[in-house]
């Protein structure tokens, strides 16, 4: 939550999704079993049988193509509706599977498939090491578009959905690193105690520097939409324009171009939205979501037609093993990472929720184009290929199949369809600085102080230059009351159940309320109130401010000493119990 920017459900990166999937939705017994992924990849298939049946040769899904066109849209739609405080809360679990996971599968796979490869009746006794870790590091990565085209339907918790799709995304680092290094040191034939270092220092470089130019033109674009007052028109623009020019600047310079993607729309999100129109906004969203949407179909039909147009080298022990590698190792990947995890974590992963981690580690399009990233010349490009689909195909029809009648089996925890109301938002807010006040209490700094900082830091600095107008200046109380209600509004207005009245020249954070001068001086004398009674009543204040007389019941407690009277007492506490016992408290 931010006090500048318009809020938005932390799940909307799936509210809109539903609407732009293909007309097989309109089957309900088929898409409840059938997931969109795997009915793309049969169209593609049997597209790509019709064009062989002519006489054509299919067309392959070009790695340029899908990494520099299909791709970014999608990770700009998760990174721009990325739900920031689940993520935050969990990143360094998340970290724990992206990179130490990443690692272990391609170590895991590449080096038993050599040892398979070793034994003369297998017939590949021509394949290194460095080629088996190649092709380890390709299949290794969990793939963001398998994983947001199943998971979005199945409704799994919060907590799991994020581990997963997290890890997703910020495994891309390791992967294009891992490829790379294999790549080099296959041609170089030999590896050196300095190499491993590089390869780590590049690693560092690779994904803090794609997070660094992420950031920049997150911030670019956050400055640029405070001189657009005049031309909401083209405001969307230069959302999509600086998000696709810090991809292509880290995609120039070898870095991370994902994370780059993900970095610029996690920070130009609330500084954007609060100098954006409410139509701006709309159209950014269903564009997002729309774009996303076709590149993910396009994705998956080139898939099937890719698969029907070769070229394929088939070894039944080579492919089935490492069907078989990919499952063992993720399961036990997640049950070492988690048995550490645990140790370290409040809310501990239960063992269905390891399961599902586990078993939703799906593989997709970013791994069939590394492998065609191959060169031509490589000893065992096509088998490496087919191997690469197999496993696609068999993550994608078997896992996404059967996910969702396992998870209610299992009777895993699925995700609450409804929508947090205001009371909740606020008690989340009220909650955060009181778990502050205790880290303060007991002089440990952990992850609510660090929160504190940061959000202290942007409201003084970083807001004054990236947000137009006075809003940065705004009481935080006020602003988060009025973004709330504002929030609401535009949800009944989006639902039919109020007609639209909101002024599309001008800004959402600018609609100011006008106070009456009765609340005016109510509100002066707020200021006033002492650091410690502000910290544990502030967002009470926020719940009952729009209310003048539990507005003038709550100035008059905080008058009054400490022996209040019981009926005064009880009518407090069935408002708002949490500050009554804190300012009654000894």
């Amino acid at each position: 939550m931010d006090g500048g920017g318009l809020i938005v459900d932390q799940h909307s990166c799936s509210e809109t999704l539903h609407e732009y999937s293909p007309c097989f939705h309109l089957i309900p017994r088929l898409s409840g079993v059938v997931p969109e992924s795997c009915l793309l990849i049969v169209v593609g298939l049997l597209v790509g049988g019709l064009i062989k049946v002519i006489g054509e040769e299919p067309p392959v899904l070009d790695s340029q193509l899908f990494f520099l066109c299909l791709l970014p849209p999608i990770i700009l739609d998760a990174g721009y509706f990325l739900p920031i405080r689940p993520f935050t809360e969990n990143v360094g679990t998340i970290l724990v599977f992206a990179v130490i996971g990443t690692l272990w599968n391609a170590f895991f796979v590449g080096g038993l498939l050599y040892a398979l490869c070793q034994i003369e009746s297998v017939g590949l006794t021509s394949v290194d090491l460095l080629a088996c870790l190649l092709f380890g590091s390709i299949v290794s990565a969990v793939d963001p578009v398998a994983v947001l085209a199943v998971f979005e339907k199945i409704h799994i918790n919060e907590l799991v959905h994020i581990l997963v799709f997290g890890e997703s995304l910020l495994n891309d680092a390791v992967t294009v690193v891992l490829y790379n290094l294999f790549e080099e040191f296959s041609k170089v034939g030999t590896v050196t105690v300095l190499d491993v270092f590089l390869g780590v220092v590049c690693f560092f470089v690779v994904s803090l520097g794609g997070v660094l130019v992420g950031a920049i033109y997150g911030i670019l674009a956050a400055f640029t939409s405070r001189f657009t007052s005049h031309t909401r028109v083209i405001e969307p623009l230069f959302v999509f324009l600086y998000s696709y020019m810090a991809y292509l600047s880290s995609e120039m310079f070898h870095l991370s171009g994902i994370m780059a993607l993900i970095a610029c729309g996690v920070v130009m999100r609330p500084y954007v939205e609060a100098n954006i129109s409410h139509k701006s906004y709309t159209t950014i969203k269903y564009f997002l979501k729309m774009w996303s949407s076709v590149s993910e179909t396009l994705i998956f039909i080139f898939l099937g037609v890719s698969t029907v147009a070769g070229p394929h080298a088939w070894n039944w022990t080579f492919v089935i093993v490492t069907v078989i590698l990919c499952l063992v190792s993720r399961v036990l990947g997640v049950i070492g990472l988690t048995f550490i995890i645990n140790k370290f974590r409040i809310v501990r992963l239960t063992k269905k929720d390891q399961f599902i981690v586990a078993y939703g580690g799906l593989r997709g399009a970013i791994a069939f184009s590394l492998g065609y990233l191959l060169s031509s010349n490589h000893q065992k490009r096509n088998l490496f290929l087919t191997a690469i689909i197999t496993v696609i195909f068999f993550t994608v029809f078997v896992q996404g199949m059967t996910i969702r009648p396992l998870v209610e089996l299992l009777a895993v925890k699925r995700k609450k369809e409804s929508k947090p109301s205001i009371n909740q938002e606020i008690h989340t807010e009220f909650l955060d600085h009181l778990l502050t006040g205790v880290e303060g209490v007991r002089g440990h700094y952990g992850h609510y102080h660090w929160k504190e900082k940061v959000n202290r830091f942007n409201k003084i600095y970083v807001k004054r230059w990236l947000i137009a107008g006075e809003n940065f200046m705004e009481p935080e109380l006020i602003a988060f009351y009025r973004k709330m209600e504002l929030k609401q509004a535009i949800m009944l207005v989006e639902s039919g159940q109020l007609p639209s009245a909101l002024p599309s020249t001008v800004s959402m954070q600018n609609i100011q309320a006008r106070a009456t001068p009765r609340l005016s001086k109510k509100l002066e004398y707020l200021k006033e109130i002492p650091p410690a009674v502000e910290t544990t009543s502030k967002l009470f204040m926020m719940h009952t401010l729009h209310s003048y007389s539990c507005l003038d019941m709550f100035i008059s407690w905080l008058q009054t000493p400490c022996s209040v009277s019981s009926d005064v007492l009880l009518n407090l506490q069935q408002i708002h119990p949490v500050p009554c016992l804190l300012r009654c408290a000894p």
